[in-house]
């Protein structure tokens, strides 16, 4: 991977921000990992590399603790893909779900393809298979659009929801959004 450009950056956000950060995205090696999370950030996002080598995970998990490591599973058509959605490996995202469950993965971030950035809502059933068949927390990506689509992915276990299209173009309000989980989680 070479030299680690955003490193600067990251260790800017951790110390003057108050939030929980999570990076993915050009991770290669443990080492990668290692120095992302000794920069303080809280989790790393592995994706390519763990499909590549899912021992990792298990080094990765014994080293810095499960809940630091993080298993991303983008799916096109039902298919697992890797290397930035251009290949697909065959293979379901409930089988791969389980695997990097066993080796030690404290969560799974999961991407439908199929809907992501088109703004017109989730495909649930996809996700509600992958978290059925989990015991770790799983984070749904792809086609969140709206306040509802928030709200179906928490009824349906998932522990955060990704949205990046839907608020770059103001259809989706992260204020009127957290304000209705809030409402949520004081009516129960």
């Amino acid at each position: 991977m070479g030299k680690r450009v955003n490193a600067l950056i990251l260790s800017q956000i951790v110390k003057e921000l108050d939030l929980f950060i999570q990076v993915g995205g050009g991770i290669r090696t443990e080492e990668d990992v290692s120095t992302i999370l000794d920069l303080g950030v809280d989790r790393a996002i592995l994706g390519t590399a763990a499909l590549k080598d899912p021992d990792m995970v298990s080094r990765l998990a014994d080293r810095h603790g499960r809940e630091r490591i993080m298993v991303a599973l983008d799916v096109k058509k039902g298919d697992v893909t890797t290397e930035g959605w251009q290949r697909t490996l065959g293979k379901k995202a409930v089988e791969l779900g389980r695997l990097f469950e066993e080796k030690g993965a404290g969560s799974i971030l999961f991407t439908n393809i199929d809907v992501e950035g088109q703004q017109k809502g989730i495909d649930l059933q996809p996700t509600r298979d992958l978290v059925q068949a989990l015991r770790i927390p799983v984070v749904a990506a792809g086609g969140v659009t709206s306040v509802e689509d928030v709200l179906t992915l928490r009824e349906a276990g998932t522990s955060g929801a990704v949205a990046g299209t839907a608020i770059y173009t103001g259809k989706l309000s992260v204020r009127r959004t957290l304000r209705a989980l809030r409402a949520l989680d004081e009516a129960t």
